[in-house]
């Protein structure tokens, strides 16, 4: 259950990079600048976080990082001989692969249109 929790950490700090890069420059090309403005003024945290995005990307790599290592070192363990718990284990691990490949597509996503 743990290993699930790292791994949903990573993904809510790689929406931070999403928020902070991704969605303005989206906005922009789309010819919603005035639609940025308002969400800046509305929301200035996206300010802050364009301001200081090298920390957000140091802060959410490093939490994508702590979740890659957490799946890549429990990735070998049992899972329990019960049946429902053995189910809920498998189906545990599945959401942690996806949930971390989720993490570093966004993250990778953010990167390139924040630098």
């Amino acid at each position: 259950m743990k290993k699930e929790w790292f791994s949903f950490l990573g993904l809510f700090a790689s929406f931070g990079t999403l928020i902070c890069c991704v969605l303005p420059v989206t906005l922009v090309m789309l010819g919603l600048g005035s639609t940025m403005a308002l969400l800046a003024v509305k929301l200035p945290f996206l300010v802050w976080l364009s301001a200081h995005k090298e920390a957000v990307f140091i802060i959410s790599g490093a939490m994508i990082a702590l979740s890659a290592f957490v799946f890549w070192t429990q990735r070998n363990q049992p899972c329990p001989i019960d049946p429902d718990l053995r189910t809920a284990c498998l189906r545990g691990r599945r959401v942690s692969k996806y949930a971390l490949i989720l993490s570093v597509l966004i993250y990778s996503l953010g990167a390139f249109t924040a630098f």
